[in-house]
């Protein structure tokens, strides 16, 4: 099967993710963050697994690592955990399912 000239082939299994702003909830406190978040289905265990790093804020200095938490962008929210906290103070956040984007 030979490939049509000027057409790109689509991406194997692109994919999903977000870069932009989020509301993050802990404990019933909204925290305005910006996130980066990627995901993908992972077959082995047949669900969608997400997750990505909050941008560094003063907002987060009551949260701790292995809180549930809930996070909402404009195209959806889940629910997830966050976690370790990086050299630059950048909390990651993961869920299992639908994903917040």
């Amino acid at each position: 099967m030979s490939a049509t000239p000027g057409v790109r082939p689509a991406a194997h299994e692109p994919q999903a993710e977000y870069d932009g702003p989020a509301t993050l909830v802990v404990e019933g406190a909204e925290h305005p963050v910006a996130v980066t978040l990627r995901g993908a289905f992972q077959p082995l265990d047949g669900h969608f697994h997400w997750y990505g790093r909050i941008a560094a804020s003063a907002t987060l200095a009551t949260v701790r690592s292995g809180s549930s938490v809930t996070l909402r962008t404009a195209h959806g929210t889940a629910d997830g955990k966050v976690a370790d906290v990086d050299p630059w103070g950048r909390f990651r956040v993961s869920g299992t399912g639908r994903p917040p984007f």
